[in-house]
């Protein structure tokens, strides 16, 4: 997945947002956020790592991670009585894990690490062997469910703004 997951955080923010009526800009913003966060960890794969490690083996992309990570600010807020934190942790938990969704439909998960290093994807994108490694994936049939989520999320946010109070 290459330009689909802000589009996608976007759409499912909102979703979630509808379903749970809880409407506020920050819920919406943390889905958006989360569903971007685990790439991320591509600083480390070009700056230190030097493109040794494939970036989805990396802790942040590692599904147990996150859970483990909004379970706590979940129960944090819980503890603490801020029922505003536990559904931030339940809207960026729903982001990261599409994140992950998403990667795991044209490139490798381990989304059972770290009880096993068992790799899943839909598809595995062939290396046709072009000049840029990046037309494999652009000119690969998955590439046009990329483009649909991004214009799928284009015209809603275009539909939302419209509709915003703001702009009436």
């Amino acid at each position: 997945m290459f330009i689909a997951h802000l589009p996608a955080g976007y759409l499912l923010a909102r979703g979630l947002q509808r379903a749970t009526g809880q409407r506020n800009a920050g819920f919406l913003a943390t889905g958006c956020v989360a569903s971007v966060l685990p790439d991320t960890d591509l600083a480390w794969f070009y700056l230190v790592d030097n493109r040794q490690t494939p970036h989805h083996d990396y802790l942040f992309h590692a599904p147990f991670f996150w859970v483990a990570v909004c379970t706590i600010g979940w129960a944090l807020g819980r503890l603490l009585g801020m029922a505003r934190a536990r559904a931030y942790a339940g809207f960026a938990l729903a982001g990261l894990l599409l994140h992950m969704a998403l990667d795991s439909f044209a490139a490798d998960i381990r989304w059972l690490w770290p009880f096993t290093d068992t790799r899943f994807e839909f598809t595995r994108v062939p290396d046709q062997g072009y000049d840029w490694w990046v037309w494999n994936f652009v000119l690969h049939w998955t590439f046009a469910a990329e483009l649909a989520l991004c214009v799928c999320a284009l015209g809603l946010l275009i539909s939302d703004l419209r509709n915003s109070p703001s702009t009436k």
